[in-house]
């Protein structure tokens, strides 16, 4: 079987990490993976699939360097360094699947999560965006239901752990719990909740409910899609949870309801109230499906639900996705 080069750029960060933990798990078929990291790493060493790696400085003469070796290229370094590395990687010959906010509203980037649109990453002209955490859990569970019934209108609350905002967000939580005051949240979050992730913009809303609403639309391929959102930060080290409230176009019942949620791809159907078994962010935590429960008909319109969703947002909301896209780019490869 061919294989095939990988580079991971942001390595030694948390979603870095979490990239070689479910490559490790994954067991893509890799010949050479070089990891990427600022100055402030490089040459630190990692070991990883039974080997040392000496973590590779990113700079545009190292990628030059590899120009034809790196098949696939997975970026968890922020929209800067994405913005500008990127197009470096493609030109060396590589794919690019980037899990920062910088492509992903682009009309020329596919935005893809593997279980609803994978068809998507047939047109790609070098980059795959990875869509926000937040957003990536909710059409899992959306996309089966828009098959079923139609989706008219999309409602989201959402409740987003601290690692949503990287290792600065869980250590203002870590120490906000022993009394330290907040850097990088605007108020403490330990026994706290904030209406406000992201930057706010001029309407009001906040940019990572903008993330939500846009890229919904786009991974569902529905321009016209009524959605809304409010996205708070909750005192939660991994895991976000959504309350989705979807209108559908065509008559559904609670049986049609859990009989298209049942068995879709990546989703988990856990309600059982009479147990109290529903998703927590704790039972969500290192696990790669998407977990959807409290699962209730919304008798104030004429079609529609109620669904509590949760998943591990460092995971599947991030590393794995972007490795199941990769996964999808090299299945289509060894098919041709």
């Amino acid at each position: 079987m061919k294989k095939f080069n990988i580079a991971v750029v942001g390595a030694t960060g948390m979603v870095g990490n979490k990239f070689l933990q479910v490559l490790q798990e994954r067991k893509l078929p890799v010949e050479n993976y070089y990891l990427f990291a600022s100055s402030k790493s490089a040459g630190n060493q990692i070991e990883f699939m039974g080997k040392i790696h000496t973590v590779i400085e990113l700079n545009a003469d190292n990628v030059k360097k590899l120009h034809g070796k790196i098949d696939f290229a997975l970026f968890s370094a922020g929209a800067g360094v994405s913005k500008e590395y990127a197009p470096l990687f493609v030109e060396a010959g590589a794919t690019v699947v980037d899990n920062s906010s910088q492509w992903r509203m682009d009309e020329n980037v596919p935005l893809v999560v593997p279980e609803v649109n994978p068809e998507d990453v047939i047109w790609n002209k070098g980059i795959i965006a990875n869509p926000n955490c937040s957003t990536i859990q909710a059409v899992v569970a959306l996309k089966p239901l828009k098959d079923a019934f139609g989706l008219k209108r999309v409602i989201y609350s959402t409740y987003q752990a601290v690692s949503g905002a990287g290792v600065a967000g869980y250590s203002d939580l870590e120490n906000g719990i022993k009394g330290e005051a907040p850097k990088k949240f605007p108020q403490p979050i330990a026994y706290n909740m904030l209406p406000h992730i992201d930057v706010f913009m001029e309407d009001g809303y906040t940019k990572e409910e903008w993330k939500m609403i846009e890229e919904t639309r786009k991974i569902l391929h529905d321009k016209n899609l009524k959605v809304t959102a409010t996205t708070v930060r909750v005192p939660v080290y991994y895991g976000h949870s959504e309350s989705i409230n979807a209108e559908f176009a065509s008559p559904c019942t609670k049986e049609k309801l859990f009989a298209a949620l049942t068995g879709a791809k990546g989703l988990v159907v856990m309600d059982d109230i009479k147990n109290n078994v529903y998703p927590t962010p704790l039972f969500c935590e290192n696990r790669d499906e998407v977990y959807v429960g409290r699962i209730r008909i919304d008798d104030s319109v004429d079609s529609g639900a109620n669904l509590w969703v949760v998943a591990d947002n460092i995971r599947k909301g991030a590393a794995t996705n972007a490795v199941q896209i990769v996964e999808h780019l090299i299945k289509n490869a060894l098919e041709g």
